[in-house]
C-alpha cells in the first residue's frame, strides 16, 4: 500500500499544473518505478481497485505494458500464465472502456501472446472469453486489431526471427479463416451497432495489411460486398473506405488475384455517379478519391491493356481532380504519376489517355489560379496555397512527360494569347496561370527548341505590368536560361525586361529580376579558355557570353545609382550574376572587373574605418552587407590560379591594410566578425601562396581578436589558415601560429571560469578543430606547449555536450593525442622530437585520466552517437595497453557514477569483470565487446524511457 500510496502522490502532480522541474521529477520517478520489481503487484492492485483514479488505473495499464514489452525475463514459466489471468480479468473489468485503458490492455496481451509460446492458443482464449458477451465484443475487436499490428511492427518485442515466424503462423496464419468468418457475424448480427461495425473494418485493415487475410478469401466472405454497401451510411463511411482501400492495395498482384478484381472494379465503377451526388460533400469526395485512386494505381497494367473496361476509373480520377476543394485534389497526383511512368514505357499511347492528360492539363492550370480577392486568404492559407502550387507543376511535368513538352508548351502559350486578345479586361489570374505553369514545365523543354520557347520568349515583353504578371514572367526568365544561352539573339530582350524588373516598386518583382540575372549569368557564360577550334555551340556561347560582358558597365551604374533601392537578398543575387560573368571572363580582363566591384566594396570599409564618429547600427548592418557581396563574388569565382593576373598582384596588401585596422575597430561587433572572417577566408584562398608575407599579421590580428571578444569565427579562420599553411619552414609564421595556439588557448581557459561549455558550443568546437588541424601539421608547436593541459582539458569538456560534431571532434582529438607514435615508435631510434612529445603527454594523461574515463563510460551510456563508438574503443583500448595500472583504478569509481536508471548494477559488475579480464589476459579486442555491451545494456534502459509513463498509445 506504501507503493500505491507513493505512485498516487506522483500522479497527482501531473494534474496541479506545477512547475516543470516538479513535473520532471515526478515523471523520473515513475519510469523509475516502472521498472522495478514491485511495479507488478502495485499496479495489479491500482489496476482492480475501483476507487483509484482514472490516471492511476491507466499508469498501471501502461505499466503492464512496458513490462510484458521489456521484463518478461523476470517471471518464471508459471508466473506468466498467472500475468496472463491477471491481464485478462483486468479487460473483463474495462471491456468497455475507457477505451485508453482498454487499448493499453489489448497491447499488453498482445505482447505477451507473442512472446508465450505456452499460451497455445491466445485468439481462440480470447474469442472464448470475449466474443459471447456482446457487450464485451468490443474488447475482442480491439484486441484483434492490435495483434497483427503488435507482431508485424513492434520491434521492441524480444524474440528471434524463427520465433516471430514461429508465432506469427500459430497467432495469425492458422487463425485467419475463424477471424474471417468472426468479423462477418459480428457485421451481419442483428442489432451491430455502427460502433461495432466500424471496429469489424479496422481489424479487417489490419489483417488485410499484415498479409493474413488473402484477398481470394473475400469471395466466400460477406464482408466484400458489405464494406461497399457501408460507403453509403454517414456513420460507416470513413471505416469502409479504409477497409475497401486496403482490400484493392492487397490484390495490385493482378495475376493471382483476378477472380476477385473482376468483382471489385464493377462496384468501384458504379461508385462514379455518386461523385455528383455528393458533390456539396467534399469529406465525402475525399473518400471516394481514395478509392479510385488506389484502384487506378493497382489496377494500372489492366488500365492500359483494357481501357474500353478500366477507363471509367480514370474518367472518375479525372472528375476529383477538377473537384474545387484543394484537399481532395492531391489525392490524385500520385495516380497521375505513376501511370504516367507506366505510358512512357509503351510505344504508343492509347488515344483516350492523351485525352485524360490534355484535361488534366487544364484542369491544374485552372487550381493554380489566385483567388480574385486576395484578402479572402490568411497569411497561412496564401502560404499553403503558394506551396501546393509548386506541388501541383510536379503534375504538370506529368502531363508533359505523357503529351509531350512542346504541345504542352504551345497549348498553355495559347491561353495566355487567348487572354490577351480579350483586351484590357482580363485578369492578372488568368495570365499569371499559365505563366507560372510555363515556369514549372520549364524542366522538361528542350534547349535546342525553336518552335514554341521562341513565341514564349517574344511574348514576355508584351505582357501586361502587373506586379505578379511581371515575377512570373521574370521566373520564366531564370527557369529557360539554358535554353536562351543556344539563342543569344534573345538576351538583349531579356536583359531589358530583367532590368525594368529592378525598377518596380515591388520588392518581389526585384528579388524575381535579381534571380533571373543570376541564372542568366551562371548559364550564358563560357570556360576561360576555349580550345583552339571551337565548334558551332562554342561560339554561340561566346555570343551569349559578350552580351553579358557588355552589361556589366551597365550594372556597375545600376549599383552605384539604384543598389540602396534593393534588399540584401536581392543585391546578392545581383552580385552573384557578376561573378558568373568575370568567372568566365579572360583572366587579365576577369581580374580587372573583379577589382572595379571589390574596390566600391573596399572603399566603404576603408570609410566607416577612417570614420570619427561610432558607427550607427545601420551602418554596421550595411557594411555587413558589403562584406556579404564580396564573399558572394569570390565564393563563384575561387581563385585564378597561382599565377596572379596583373591586376591583381598587389591586390592582397591593399585589401589586408583596409581590413587590418577594420577589424581592430569593429570586429567586436559579431556580425561583422562573422562576415569578415568568412571574406578574409575566401580571400586567403584566391591569393593563394601570393599572401605568405602577410599570414603572421593576419594569425596576430585573429589572436587578438579571440582574446577581446570571445567570438568562435576567429578561431575558425586560424584553423583554415593552419590547414593551408601549416607546412611552411617560415619562422615568423610558425611563430605567429605558437602564439595564436596559447592566446587562444588561455583565453578559453578564462571563458570556461565564467561559462559552462553547454553556453559556448560554437567556441568549443571551432577551438578543436584548430586544434586538429595544429597537430596534424604543427605538432612541434602542438605538443611541447604549456597549452596542451588546456587543449586536453577543453576536449574533455566537450564531451559534456549533446552536440554530435562537438564530441566527434572532441573524441578524435583525444584518440590522436593518446594513439600518437610518440607513445609508442614504430622506428628505431624515433625521431628526435618525440621523446619530447611523449614527455609532454604523458603527466596530462595520468592526471585527467581518471576523470576522462568517467566521462568516456558517461557518454557511452548517454548522449554520444552511434557512430563515435569505435573512437571511444580506440580511446579505451590505448588506455589499457599504455596505462592499465592507472586504467584499474579509474574505471570502478567511474562505473559507479553511471546513473541506475541506465545502468543496473548487475551490468556494471559484469563490465568491470570484462575490462580485468581483457587486460589480465592482454586481449584488449575484449575490451571493445565489453563497451558494446555496456552501450547496449543503455540504449535498451533508454528506448524503455523514451516512452513516458503518462505516455500512451491508443
Amino acid at each position: 500500500m506504501a507503493n500505491v500510496q507513493a505512485v498516487l502522490s506522483a500522479l497527482e502532480v501531473f494534474s496541479q499544473a506545477p512547475e516543470k522541474a516538479a513535473l520532471d521529477r515526478a515523471n523520473t520517478w515513475l519510469q523509475d518505478f516502472q521498472h522495478s520489481s514491485e511495479a507488478w503487484a502495485t499496479c495489479n492492485v491500482l489496476l482492480l481497485s475501483p476507487e483509484a483514479p482514472t490516471a492511476a488505473k491507466l499508469f498501471a495499464a501502461q505499466t503492464f505494458r512496458a513490462k510484458v514489452t521489456y521484463d518478461l525475463a523476470d517471471m518464471s514459466s508459471t508466473d506468466l500464465l498467472g500475468l496472463r489471468d491477471t491481464l485478462l480479468t483486468a479487460l473483463q473489468t474495462y471491456h468497455a472502456g475507457p477505451r485508453t485503458i482498454l487499448v493499453q490492455l489489448c497491447l499488453a496481451i498482445s505482447a505477451l501472446a507473442i512472446q508465450l509460446p505456452a499460451w497455445e492458443d491466445p485468439v481462440g482464449t480470447m474469442i472464448d472469453t470475449f466474443g459471447t458477451n456482446p457487450a464485451a465484443v468490443p474488447a475482442l475487436l480491439q484486441f484483434l486489431t492490435v495483434l497483427p499490428e503488435e507482431l508485424t511492427t513492434n520491434s521492441k518485442i524480444p524474440i528471434t526471427d524463427e520465433e516471430y515466424k514461429e508465432r506469427s503462423a500459430r497467432l495469425l496464419t492458422m487463425n485467419a479463416p475463424r477471424v474471417t468468418e468472426l468479423l462477418a457475424m459480428y457485421l451481419q448480427a442483428p442489432g451491430a451497432s455502427f460502433a461495432i461495425q466500424t471496429q469489424v473494418f479496422h481489424a479487417l485493415s489490419s489483417w488485410l495489411i499484415a498479409g493474413e487475410i488473402p484477398p481470394m478469401s473475400l469471395l466466400s466472405s460477406p464482408l466484400l460486398a458489405f464494406a461497399f454497401q457501408a460507403l453509403d451510411s454517414e456513420d460507416l463511411f470513413d471505416a469502409a473506405v479504409g477497409a475497401v482501400c486496403d482490400i484493392i492495395h492487397e490484390t495490385q498482384e493482378v495475376d493471382d488475384n483476378m477472380p476477385v478484381i473482376e468483382v471489385i472494379v464493377p462496384q468501384v465503377i458504379a461508385l462514379k455517379p455518386k461523385l455528383q451526388q455528393y458533390s456539396d460533400d467534399p469529406e465525402r469526395i475525399k473518400g471516394f478519391a481514395r478509392i479510385f485512386t488506389e484502384a487506378g494505381e493497382a489496377y494500372r497494367s489492366l488500365l492500359l491493356h483494357h481501357p474500353d473496361t478500366f477507363y471509367p476509373i480514370v474518367e472518375a480520377i479525372g472528375e476529383c481532380a477538377a473537384y474545387h476543394d484543394l484537399d481532395v485534389v492531391p489525392v490524385t497526383f500520385n495516380f497521375w504519376m505513376r501511370l504516367a511512368q507506366s505510358i512512357g514505357k509503351k510505344s504508343a499511347v492509347p488515344p483516350l489517355f492523351l485525352e485524360a492528360y490534355q484535361a488534366l492539363m487544364a484542369v491544374i492550370i485552372r487550381h493554380l489560379h489566385f483567388p480574385n480577392d486576395m484578402s479572402s486568404l490568411t497569411g497561412q492559407e496564401a502560404d499553403n496555397f503558394r506551396s501546393f502550387r509548386h506541388i501541383m507543376g510536379d503534375t504538370l511535368k506529368d502531363c508533359c512527360f505523357v503529351l509531350g513538352a512542346e504541345k504542352c508548351l504551345m497549348a498553355t502559350y495559347e491561353m495566355i494569347t487567348n487572354g490577351l486578345s480579350r483586351g484590357p479586361n482580363i485578369s492578372w489570374q488568368e495570365i499569371e496561370a499559365p505563366l507560372f505553369a510555363l515556369r514549372s514545365m520549364g524542366a522538361e523543354v528542350d534547349p535546342s527548341d525553336d518552335q514554341v520557347v521562341p513565341k514564349i520568349m517574344d511574348l514576355i515583353p508584351r505582357l501586361p505590368l502587373h506586379p505578379r504578371v511581371r515575377y512570373a514572367a521574370l521566373l520564366i526568365i531564370a527557369r529557360y536560361s539554358e535554353w536562351i544561352n543556344k539563342h543569344p539573339d534573345y538576351i538583349p530582350a531579356q536583359l531589358q525586361y530583367i532590368s525594368a524588373g529592378f525598377e518596380d516598386s515591388d520588392t518581389e518583382v526585384n528579388a524575381a529580376a535579381g534571380q533571373a540575372l543570376k541564372y542568366l549569368c551562371q548559364d550564358c557564360k563560357r570556360v576561360r579558355r576555349p580550345p583552339p577550334s571551337p565548334g558551332a555551340a562554342q561560339l554561340l556561347s561566346r555570343s551569349s557570353f559578350q552580351h553579358l560582358v557588355e552589361f556589366l558597365p551597365q550594372l556597375h551604374s545600376f549599383l552605384a545609382t539604384m543598389g540602396n533601392k534593393l534588399i540584401q537578398e536581392d543585391k546578392v543575387q545581383v552580385y552573384e550574376a557578376i561573378a558568373y560573368v568575370i568567372s568566365a571572363m579572360p583572366m587579365e580582363q576577369a581580374a580587372q572587373s573583379l577589382r572595379t566591384f571589390s574596390l566600391d566594396i573596399l572603399g566603404r570599409v576603408h570609410q566607416m574605418t577612417i570614420k570619427t564618429t561610432p558607427a550607427t547600427k545601420e551602418e554596421l548592418v550595411l557594411i555587413g552587407n558589403d562584406l556579404e557581396n564580396l564573399e558572394v563574388m569570390l565564393g563563384v569565382i575561387q581563385s585564378f590560379g597561382e599565377q596572379l593576373p596583373t591586376a591583381c598582384q598587389n591586390t592582397y596588401q591593399e585589401a589586408w591594410a583596409v581590413f587590418d585596422p577594420f577589424v581592430a575597430k569593429y570586429g567586436t561587433d559579431y556580425h561583422i566578425c562573422e562576415r569578415t572572417t568568412r571574406v578574409l577566408r575566401l580571400g586567403l584562398g584566391f591569393f593563394g601562396s601570393a599572401t605568405l608575407p602577410i599570414i603572421p599579421s593576419v594569425l596576430t590580428r585573429l589572436g587578438v581578436s579571440f582574446e577581446a571578444t570571445g567570438f568562435s569565427s576567429y578561431l575558425w579562420l586560424v584553423g583554415k589558415i593552419v590547414a593551408r599553411y601549416g607546412n611552411e619552414e617560415d619562422l615568423a609564421i610558425r611563430a605567429a601560429f605558437k602564439d595564436v595556439y596559447e592566446r587562444s588557448s588561455s583565453q578559453l581557459f578564462a571563458i570556461l571560469q565564467q561559462k559552462s561549455p553547454q553556453m559556448i558550443p560554437d567556441v568549443m568546437e571551432d577551438y578543436l578543430q584548430m586544434l586538429i588541424q595544429m597537430i596534424d601539421f604543427t605538432p612541434d608547436i602542438f605538443f611541447p606547449s604549456p597549452a596542451l593541459a588546456i587543449a586536453f582539458r577543453a576536449a574533455m569538456a566537450a564531451l559534456t555536450l549533446v552536440h554530435s560534431d562537438i564530441v566527434f571532434a572532441a573524441l578524435d582529438l583525444i584518440r590522436t593525442i593518446l594513439s600518437h607514435e610518440c607513445l609508442q615508435p614504430t622506428v628505431q631510434p624515433p625521431p628526435p622530437k618525440f621523446p619530447i612529445y611523449a614527455a609532454a603527454i604523458r603527466p596530462v594523461v595520468e592526471r585527467e585520466g581518471a576523470e576522462l574515463s568517467g566521462l568516456l563510460l558517461s557518454g557511452t551510456v548517454g548522449d554520444f552517437p552511434e557512430e563515435s563508438m569505435p573512437m571511444v574503443v580506440t580511446i579505451f583500448r590505448v588506455l589499457s595497453s599504455l596505462w592499465p595500472t592507472q586504467l584499474l583504478a579509474w574505471l570502478p569509481p567511474a562505473v559507479q557514477q553511471l546513473p541506475p536508471a541506465m545502468v543496473t548494477d548487475a551490468v556494471k559488475t559484469t563490465f568491470i569483470s570484462d575490462v580485468n579480464s581483457a587486460m589480465q589476459s592482454r586481449d584488449y579486442d575484449k575490451v571493445k565487446y565489453a563497451l558494446r555491451a555496456l552501450r547496449r545494456a543503455s540504449r535498451k534502459a533508454r528506448e524503455r524511457r523514451r516512452v513516458g509513463p503518462m505516455d500512451g498509445r491508443e
